[in-house]
């Protein structure tokens, strides 16, 4: 009863009163979804014999991403019926939100790539957009406003909707720039704390970002050389804590991934009359064909350009 007792003033005064429940049971569902189906996979990734494994209908594996996107159209939809004066009705559908929107992040990387990737590197695009999640919600949770969101409420008649919308262009402005260089986190958090987009939008970008192939690169070498320094000097332990950090949460990623190679353009042959020449006549007369192993040759390859143009909906027929 005494941690109970100590961090029930705390919930009543920091989540009930400012009316943050709802926010605050998105998260726990959030988090609970999250776990919960992390450790699902790695026991069936384990092959342990008494988890129940992957859920199949018929021939089709059924992936998580399925119930996660029913559950958060039904939360939604349910939330928008549910009145504002029933509190715990509506954290209720918080929660079936929050775990609805877990399981969809969890197989984000799938919805990016349109492939089972779960398991490869690219899977940690799931982690990272979890992570992003649950980081924007605690600092939402804890009383953190993007810039302008204070000016919301008071854009009426004694409101400016002048310095509401100078402090979202420069905000988005900033952050934009952040993005661009590479600063990914950078610039999610400096939505929130606005010194931090500013030190981003400053600050050198990433060799590899969008930013650095505009503006750095053979225009200007030394900036393009510092920015490989930095990367090595800061950036790359900071991934490496991070994707210990990723493993230890939600299992390692490490199978191989077959990337799919971009097919080859190549040009349908073209139903023209010139698509397969006529087999030259051989001398010793003038209605001679050529050898049988050479007519059927010729034969076989006007059968196969007619059953391309026939394909293609050509409707010149080539000559035989």
């Amino acid at each position: 009863m005494g941690p109970f007792s100590t961090l029930q003033p705390w919930f009543q005064g920091s989540v009930v009163a400012p009316g943050r429940l709802p926010l605050f049971s998105f998260l726990v569902g959030l988090l609970t979804a999250f776990v919960g189906i992390r450790a699902s996979v790695r026991l069936i990734r384990a092959g342990v014999r008494w988890w129940p494994g992957n859920i199949r209908l018929g021939g089709l594996h059924v992936h998580h991403v399925v119930f996660g996107v029913v559950l958060m159209a039904g939360a939604g939809v349910a939330g928008l019926v549910v009145p504002d004066g029933r509190p715990v009705w509506r954290a209720a559908v918080a929660v079936a939100f929050g775990i609805g929107t877990g399981l969809v992040l969890d197989e984000f990387a799938l919805i990016l790539h349109l492939e089972d990737v779960y398991w490869t590197e690219r899977g940690r695009t799931s982690v990272d957009a979890v992570f992003a999640a649950v980081a924007l919600s605690g600092m939402m949770l804890t009383g953190l406003r993007p810039p302008g969101f204070h000016h919301w409420g008071r854009l009426g008649p004694g409101g400016d909707p002048a310095v509401f919308a100078a402090e979202v262009a420069g905000s988005l402005l900033l952050a934009v720039i952040t993005l661009l260089k590479g600063k990914t986190w950078t610039g999610l958090v400096g939505l929130f704390c606005p010194p931090l987009l500013v030190v981003g939008a400053l600050r050198l970008g990433r060799p590899r970002a969008p930013w650095a192939r505009w503006r750095y690169g053979p225009r200007r070498p030394d900036r393009q050389r510092r920015a490989e320094a930095r990367e090595r000097r800061l950036r790359m332990p900071l991934m490496a804590a991070k994707v210990r950090l990723q493993e230890l949460l939600a299992g390692r990623h490490d199978l191989p991934d077959h990337r799919r190679a971009p097919a080859p353009r190549s040009r349908a042959p073209r139903c023209v009359d010139r698509a397969v020449r006529a087999c030259p006549r051989v001398r010793g007369g003038a209605g001679t064909r050529p050898g049988n192993g050479r007519w059927i040759y010729e034969k076989n390859r006007l059968s196969a350009v007619k059953s391309v143009c026939a394909h293609n909906g050509g409707a010149s027929t080539p000559m035989t």
